[in-house]
């Protein structure tokens, strides 16, 4: 995708302190978080489309099962929040119904860097809690970046 493209989305600010809030969010924790935002979602359910991207980047391989992606369809207006199963057996449903919910409200303030910064923020106190960092064996097993579809 052209670098113009990006730019629509987010600002160059923008796009840092997503960036470093997913650091943030993993320092505490052996969990991985990634972002993945584009302009549209090929499926009717955001949730189809987290799950296909989830595994097309391999996320599904940390060592305890406890990465989650956030996914941003743009333009449709679509989002959703994907766990792994390690970190979904310990938060359930509810939980990411609430984190997408507290991104919406974010979103029909116009603010969606900010919600999704703060999504990733509140996904790494959840993954603190059931997976604390242990420096002998933690290892950032995903890239911090955010990954641009179309």
């Amino acid at each position: 995708m052209p670098l113009f493209q990006r730019k629509e989305f987010f600002t160059d600010e923008e796009k840092q302190n997503i960036v470093d809030a997913v650091r943030n969010a993993e320092q505490r924790t052996s969990g991985e978080v990634r972002v993945f935002v584009e302009s549209h979602c090929r499926y009717v359910n955001a949730i189809d489309r987290a799950v296909e991207i989830f595994e097309n980047l391999q996320m599904q391989n940390t060592e305890q099962r406890n990465a989650t992606l956030v996914y941003v369809a743009i333009k449709d207006r679509q989002l959703a929040v994907f766990g792994d199963e390690g970190i979904h057996q310990k938060v359930g449903n509810e939980y990411w119904a609430n984190e997408v919910m507290k991104m919406i409200n974010a979103f029909n303030r116009d603010n969606i860097a900010e919600g999704i910064r703060q999504c990733v923020l509140n996904i790494g106190e959840a993954l603190a809690l059931h997976f604390p960092y242990d420096r002998n064996t933690d290892k950032n097993e995903l890239p911090d970046d955010i990954v641009f579809g179309r």
